[in-house]
């Protein structure tokens, strides 16, 4: 079997990583003098990072991050000083989804919240977890959706099933008079089964009023708040920084 062959051979068996390093790992082989079983070991290991190169790809995708560059590394924690870098970083490591832990990201509009928890989507992505993200009004909008189309119980049970769900942007939205009890039933479905992240501009004492249930209000936070990391960002807000900064060029101008 000649080299255009054994590409052909790898291709059919879906080995695409060890087929497009192949002549690069036989080149290196021949003039670095590798064992066989280095050689083998090499084009094996190039599969394995093409595969999870591929896999994370697809659950990239599949997770519907609004801003899916968002990561830690360009996340300014000085900004906000009172940020807690060292628990955010410790929520980065996957653990709490591990553990079945909540999270809750409350502070005011444009102080990075949406950032951090697309950042530590993708971090839990990176750790080997399936993420799914919705904003809270598309979330509840894909649940009244699928209430109407009879699908309302398999849309509740795939999105119960991900590791980690993240509901962006509680209370930036006028919430349909249903939303309570909906994410109750989806809060319950979750409830020590797996994470969720879920960011607000609201504090927890407003969502009776947001929601416009005070019993099932206080029933999603009995369950949330029972195993929850409790953060709040702020107070500086990143928007409105940029916009007094453009104001102060366009004055130079």
């Amino acid at each position: 079997m000649n080299l255009v062959e054994l590409d052909h051979a790898l291709r059919k068996l879906r080995l695409s990583g060890m087929a497009d390093a192949l002549e690069a790992r036989l080149r290196q082989a021949q003039t670095e003098r590798h064992a066989p079983l280095d050689l083998v070991s090499a084009l094996v290991g190039d599969e394995l990072i093409r595969r999870e190169d591929r896999l994370i790809g697809r659950r990239l995708q599949q997770a519907r991050f609004r801003d899916p560059d968002r990561s830690l590394d360009t996340f300014d924690f000085d900004f906000n000083k009172k940020m807690p870098r060292a628990l955010i970083h410790e929520l980065a490591t996957g653990r709490f989804i591990l553990q079945r832990e909540d999270v809750l990201l409350l502070g005011p509009p444009g102080t990075g919240k949406s950032h951090l928890a697309q950042a530590l989507g993708r971090a839990a992505i990176h750790q080997g977890h399936r993420v799914a993200y919705r904003e809270a009004h598309t979330l509840l909008e894909e649940i009244t959706d699928a209430t109407l189309d009879g699908t309302r119980k398999a849309y509740l049970n795939d999105l119960a099933a991900y590791p980690l769900l993240i509901i962006d942007d509680l209370g930036m939205r006028k919430l349909p008079h249903t939303a309570a009890e909906d994410l109750l039933e989806l809060i319950m479905r979750r409830y020590e089964r797996a994470s969720t992240l879920l960011t607000s501009n609201r504090p927890v004492d407003d969502w009776g009023k947001l929601l416009g249930d005070t019993a099932a209000v206080t029933a999603l936070l009995d369950r949330l708040l029972h195993h929850a990391h409790v953060l709040k960002a702020g107070p500086r807000s990143w928007r409105t920084k940029i916009h007094t900064d453009l104001r102060t060029e366009a004055t130079k101008e």
